[in-house]
């Protein structure tokens, strides 16, 4: 049984997790100032650890952690202005606060206004969808450099700049005009996809942090198509992400061992989830727009239509990777598509494409290149090649379910060396 302290840190955590971004987004509405909202949302949490313990865990927590955070950034306010902001303009922040928490209603949520706001024009590129990981998700930065290929203190670096910007340049948390929507529209679509991604990673929901990563992306993706359904790529998107959660459970079976797409029983899908993410992708292809995740939804799609039916559409699979290869120019999408060529052209011929991929150096510690190099060393007969493959796939791989599903396709091989 949980003592007093276990519950406490527990709740905390839970609410952490949850409403992270609720709170920073409510905080900093008003002042704009998104790092001292996080400072005091700290101290409001460190404050709940000690008093929640004692005087047991309140019944609205969200809203006793945004009272206390708010009376912090009163405290720091007139610490930092020396008496300049009006003493009845600390007392309606503190009213605010205590109307909105106090009266266990439902803390209004403006973690989209939030997203919008990292994505201001005034922010740089590259760092827009990693603040909104930061801000609206409770990411660290050692995660988010990892998300993109950035050194954690570089990413730390870059989103310390990026708060500032907010701070000095005014930007307003608000849904911008439909007029400015293009310019800003993109890098929040890339951090919900980017969130619901590192989510992904844990198939059997073990983790708690990365569970409910996954559930906040499929709310924030619900929302922004409820926002703009007119806009194709952002029903692209929910489509991608509810065709991807629908088949979350069939990913193990009952014994908790790895099961691969190829092998999934689709009565274990999600039907609902499925039906929602077909009827989006048809509503989307009606507004004559195309774009990278209608692609990607589409070839979701593709798969489902071919593990239901057992019959697949591989060149209509391959032109879709083309499509969505001309937007990106992604490696990523040049080694699955190398797969889909595989079921075509045979195994030997996608080899010859992942050579041509060989010396890119972001697939050198990509698991999923090193697997396709494995299976396919296997299907010609390279045994040596597939037994090397398998090594390196297995030692990237951090999912202990996944390579003891790959430890087991590496002892399957043939011994000996490679026959040509």
């Amino acid at each position: 049984m949980m003592d007093g302290d276990g519950q406490a840190r527990s709740t905390a955590e839970a609410v952490a997790r949850r409403s992270y971004g609720k709170l920073v987004a409510l905080l900093a509405a008003r002042s704009r100032d998104v790092g001292a909202a996080e400072e005091a949302l700290s101290e409001a949490f460190a404050s709940a650890l000690a008093t929640w313990p004692r005087n047991g865990c309140p019944a609205n927590p969200e809203g006793w952690l945004l009272t206390a955070a708010r009376r912090k950034l009163i405290d720091a306010g007139r610490h930092r202005d020396k008496g300049k902001l009006a003493a009845d303009e600390h007392a309606q922040l503190l009213d605010d606060a205590l109307e909105e928490s106090d009266s266990d209603q439902r803390i209004p949520d403006r973690r989209l206004a939030l997203m919008f706001a990292c994505a201001h024009p005034a922010i740089e590129p590259a760092v827009r969808a990693p603040l909104m990981l930061q801000l609206v998700l409770g990411l660290d930065a050692a995660r988010i450099g990892s998300a993109f290929l950035v050194a954690p203190a570089t990413m730390g670096q870059r989103l310390s700049r990026a708060k500032s910007k907010i701070r000095m340049a005014g930007i307003p948390f608000r849904i911008p005009g439909r007029e400015e929507l293009p310019e800003r529209i993109a890098a929040v679509l890339d951090a919900v996809y980017a969130a619901f991604a590192e989510g992904w990673s844990d198939p059997g929901g073990i983790d708690a942090v990365r569970r409910d990563l996954a559930e906040e992306a499929l709310f924030l993706g619900r929302l922004v198509a409820e926002l703009l359904p007119d806009e194709a790529e952002v029903l692209g998107l929910y489509a991608l992400l509810l065709h991807a959660e629908a088949r979350r459970q069939a990913r193990r079976n009952a014994a908790g061992q790895y099961v691969p797409l190829a092998d999934q029983d689709p009565a274990d899908w999600n039907t609902a989830m499925i039906e929602q993410a077909e009827a989006l992708l048809r509503r989307a292809s009606g507004l004559g727009s195309i774009g990278r995740y209608q692609l990607e939804a589409a070839l979701q799609s593709a798969h489902v239509a071919r593990r239901r039916s057992g019959w697949a559409d591989w060149p209509a699979v391959v032109v879709l990777y083309d499509a969505l290869l001309g937007l990106t120019g992604s490696p990523v999408v040049a080694l699955n598509r190398a797969l889909a060529v595989a079921e075509i052209e045979g195994a030997a011929a996608a080899l010859e494409l992942l050579d041509g991929l060989a010396g890119d150096s972001r697939l050198h510690e990509y698991q999923p290149y090193w697997v396709a190099r494995a299976e396919l060393s296997a299907r010609t007969g390279a045994t040596s090649e597939a037994h090397a493959a398998y090594d390196l796939a297995i030692g990237l791989e951090r999912d202990p379910a996944v390579r003891s599903f790959l430890q087991g396709r590496k002892a399957a091989l043939p011994d000996g060396a490679a026959r040509h």
